[in-house]
């Protein structure tokens, strides 16, 4: 037998039901049908990770890593910050693009000629993690994961010269605590809960959240490297998913927000998938491209966050 629930709850306390054909109708700037944001994961992947780590599914190739080393695995990743990111960067810049950058404390700390190129581009920086193969999980007691998510803001907060108001965990990784303890740090919006199509408001005893969902299965990690999804047939699905969303957002405004990762799709036989869909996308005229915290701030002024 299903338990016991009150109408409109979830097994969760941060969020209710909310089926989208019962909303106020969401308006995006200039009367957009979909808000486009592509969020850049720059990540740092350590040789061998600290005893009792937790690597993210999208970064174990094959055992025993983490507890010895894989130079397949962690190289890679660090292809991303010598090459992969600044082939993204001249696609973003070719589109109009101003990226939303999940930076991990790692790469904070280490790569500022990064860090300086993104703000010379207008992009947000948002946290992300301490380091990409160390994820937040429920093992982790509530103190320790309070201060991973502490130095974790404080690393992009010194790098920048700003807070982060937004977090995307490594591999979308968080405990039942993490939202509450990201609101009681000042963040105001995360992307790890891909559930809707529209930002909507969640439920935090301190501070204030925003969701902004990502499309999951649009995420080149899962689709062309977990699941082996040729990368043309990537570029199919984003477009498809793209003339859906805004075919549908004629009635009510949808949010496309897609996450990439230069150390995958900045190889030089992917890029071009990237540059097709996103040409491909804002071609189209009714299309307003924004960085997480402009889609939160439009959203929490338009008067209809009531989902």
């Amino acid at each position: 037998m299903p338990a016991n629930r009150e109408p409109r709850t979830m097994d969760n306390p941060y969020y209710d039901w909310s089926p989208i054909s019962t909303r106020p109708a969401l308006r995006w700037p200039g009367e957009a049908r979909v808000a486009v944001g592509v969020i850049v994961n720059l990540e740092y992947t350590e040789l061998v990770g600290p005893k009792g780590s937790i690597a993210p599914p999208s970064s174990v190739r094959r055992g025993p890593f983490p507890e010895m080393a894989d130079m397949h695995e962690t190289t890679p990743v660090e292809y991303g910050n010598r090459v992969g990111v600044f082939r993204v960067m001249k696609v973003l810049d070719r589109h109009g693009i101003r990226a939303t950058a999940a930076l991990d404390a790692a790469v904070a700390d280490r790569y500022p000629y990064i860090i300086g190129q993104a703000q010379q581009r207008g992009w947000e920086f948002i946290g992300h993690s301490l380091v990409y193969n160390r994820m937040i999980t429920e093992k982790m007691p509530e103190a320790e994961e309070r201060e991973y998510i502490r130095q974790s803001l404080a690393a992009v907060s010194k790098a920048t010269g700003k807070p982060a108001r937004g977090w995307i965990g490594s591999d979308y990784g968080e405990s039942t605590r993490t939202v509450r303890l990201l609101a009681e740090q000042g963040v105001e919006y995360v992307c790890d809960w891909p559930n809707d199509e529209q930002p909507y408001r969640m439920k935090v005893p301190q501070g204030n959240m925003v969701s902004l969902p990502t499309l999951l299965d649009l995420d080149e990690s899962y689709t062309h490297r977990g699941r082996r999804i040729p990368i043309q047939r990537w570029t199919q699905m984003v477009t498809d998913a793209f003339d859906r969303l805004y075919q549908d957002g004629a009635d009510n405004g949808r949010m496309m927000l897609l996450s990439v990762h230069p150390w995958l799709i900045g190889q030089p036989y992917r890029i071009g998938a990237l540059d097709e869909a996103l040409g491909y996308i804002m071609r189209h005229p009714l299309v307003w491209s924004a960085t997480g915290s402009e889609i939160v701030d439009w959203y929490l002024k338009s008067g209809t966050t009531a989902a």
